[in-house]
């Protein structure tokens, strides 16, 4: 909630949240619990869920629940979509109960859109479920239309993804802290590919990439280590925690460990902010996205308000009361 809060008062546009399970290093498994919170905590700031992983949930249910939230926050709510399970593979069975989940994401998106607009054609096993709160709501009770509607994005880091959110014209973020994905082909597809809808008559992109900034630079970059300890946990079915930097440095690794370690670390924005400021523009130059998002999380508390922070500075954006 700090980290949320002192980027709402330096001017920041957005602050998400993603779904994880089972992750002692990512705390959020309910992005519309957290929105909730915030929205009382925040003034200015867009909220929302980068992403909400929707084979773990009915459309119904997510409609629902961000229908509420941007009643609580009008105009400030965002809806990433995401279709990987967040977690691990035993813990994706709890939570999907059953295989091939994954397939039926184009289709749950549909669904969920159709929700949140009310506008399911006659004839559609659905045409006559509705979202409370939503349009139809309001229509029953003789009230207004709702004058806002939560943002829907598509998430990934993949043609795939670029590819649906092309088909459905909706904003496109791409996900490059994960690995050595393709963003080029991806945008490429999605720019591409893209159709005009009711919510967006051009594409519109972002792309997010973790973040450490300390006046420091070899402090950001310890701070950096923590994370990628965390990506190698991972990988050897440890559990996703981040460790302290003293214990990263004292950690004994393998040639294969080590390789790993400094990928991660290498592949994260660290440095003072002046570096990674012009890293940022870099990347935007490089994609022609529309947003650069940062990814937080360190294991160092107030490293991630230091970053927003001192990148608000950089820019000179005056922090807000």
């Amino acid at each position: 909630m700090a980290t949320a809060r002192a980027a709402d008062r330096h001017g920041y546009h957005r602050f998400w949240m993603s779904e994880h399970h089972a992750m002692p290093g990512l705390s959020v498994a309910s992005p519309p619990l957290m929105i909730a919170r915030l929205t009382a905590d925040t003034e200015r700031i867009r909220l929302g869920a980068g992403g909400v992983m929707l084979p773990n949930h009915a459309p119904l249910v997510i409609a629902e629940q961000f229908g509420m939230l941007d009643a609580l926050a009008p105009g400030r709510v965002d809806l990433g979509l995401g279709r990987a399970p967040g977690t691990d593979g035993a813990t994706a069975a709890a939570l999907r109960r059953g295989a091939g989940a994954n397939d039926a994401f184009p289709q749950q998106v549909d669904e969920l859109l159709g929700f949140l607009a009310d506008d399911f054609p006659a004839g559609h096993p659905y045409s006559e479920v509705h979202a409370v709160p939503g349009p139809w709501q309001n229509a029953q009770n003789h009230a207004p239309a709702p004058q806002t509607h939560p943002q829907v994005w598509v998430l990934g880091s993949s043609p795939y993804s670029a590819r649906l959110a092309a088909r459905l014209g909706r904003p496109y973020a791409f996900a490059l802290q994960f690995g050595d994905a393709d963003i080029t082909t991806a945008m490429r597809i999605y720019r591409e590919d893209f159709t005009p809808s009711s919510v967006l008559d051009r594409p519109y992109s972002l792309v997010s990439v973790s973040t450490i900034v300390s006046d420091d630079a070899a402090e950001a970059r310890r701070e950096a280590s923590t994370q990628a300890m965390a990506m190698l946990r991972m990988f050897k079915r440890e559990p996703y925690t981040l460790l302290s930097p003293e214990e990263v440095a004292a950690y004994e690794t393998t040639t294969n460990e080590r390789a790993i370690l400094d990928l991660y670390t290498n592949r994260a924005y660290a440095g003072t902010a002046e570096t990674v400021a012009h890293r940022l523009e870099e990347l935007q130059e490089q994609t022609a996205v529309d947003e650069v998002m940062t990814v937080l999380g360190t294991h160092s508390r107030g490293a991630d308000e230091r970053t927003v922070r001192l990148l608000a500075e950089h820019y000179g954006v005056p922090a807000q009361p």
